[in-house]
């Protein structure tokens, strides 16, 4: 069983007789099925379905005899909004199955960020026209929420605002210059993060390491596409499982400046979300390559 069906509203399937009822029906009548076929004629088939505002599941499988369907593997999924970077993105297919994981250095986070890619087919057809993996012109990120919780929001004069936004600029300017070799950039980013440890000792002391700490993005466990995150929610509205009638936060977090779109169970979440307040929760992060 997926452990992140929960967060688009199956969160009481626990026979996978049940869930076999659902993907049964995901393959007989899906919103969207795509279909392609690499340089060895193995085909790739890929149904969508959704149950609720922009998430879903989807199966991928192939085609016995070219009439019978084999599923290989299912995964709920979220349509991100937007544009949430433009850094390259690097594509590199899974051991085990015909899926994929992207993977960009981006600036506004200083780690690399991998994620699971949802639009496998299109990856398979630019793969077929070019004879490699073509990367993207940007990508959207979206992910999944196994828990949350909602946290209060940081208060911040306006003068701390545009300095906290000059400073962001400033750092992920250094840090584009350090990749280009720049020695200068880099004792001065070395200088500035002794600072800031430094700065955080003292405070740590007298205050709550969530009123220090506004936002974060963090690798989390043994699976490389899954976070730890705080962000500030831009935006969230209730959604519904259609079958379920479970409900569903969908919301859109300010992650170190990294905008993307979540969603979460409201049994899995602890508070309710506002605009303006935070969300720290575990996250599995997902996105589509976009190639135009």
């Amino acid at each position: 069983m997926h452990s992140f069906l929960r967060s688009v509203g199956f969160r009481n399937i626990k026979k996978k007789s049940d869930l076999y009822k659902i993907l049964e029906d995901i393959i007989n009548n899906p919103d969207v099925q795509s279909i392609e076929e690499d340089n060895n004629g193995n085909c790739f088939v890929e149904c969508k379905k959704e149950f609720g505002e922009d998430f879903g599941i989807a199966v991928c499988g192939d085609f016995i005899d070219d009439n019978e369907f084999r599923m290989e593997y299912y995964y709920p999924y979220l349509i991100g909004t937007g544009i949430t970077t433009e850094e390259p993105v690097e594509i590199e297919r899974h051991a085990e199955k015909e899926s994929y994981a992207g993977i960009c250095d981006e600036i506004k986070l200083g780690v690399t960020l991998i994620f699971y890619i949802q639009n496998i087919a299109e990856v398979i057809k630019e793969r077929q026209m070019f004879g490699r993996y073509k990367n993207g012109i940007s990508a959207t990120l979206a992910a999944l929420a196994y828990t949350g919780c909602i946290l209060l929001p940081v208060q911040k004069t306006e003068e701390q605002i545009k300095q906290k936004e000059k400073s962001t600029e400033n750092r992920i300017h250094l840090i584009a210059e350090a990749r280009e070799g720049n020695q200068a950039a880099m004792e001065h980013l070395t200088l500035h993060d002794m600072d800031i440890y430094s700065s955080l000792s003292k405070r740590i002391m007298k205050e709550d390491i969530l009123s220090i700490v506004e936002t974060s993005f963090m690798p989390y466990g043994i699976e490389s596409d899954q976070y730890m995150v705080i962000g500030e929610i831009l935006n969230c509205i209730k959604s519904e499982n259609n079958i379920t009638k479970e409900v569903i936060w969908i919301m859109t977090l300010n992650c170190n400046d990294l905008i993307f779109d979540i969603c979460i169970n409201e049994k899995d979440l602890i508070g309710e979300p506002k605009a303006g307040r935070r969300f720290k929760g575990r996250i599995w992060m997902q996105g589509r390559i976009n190639y135009l």
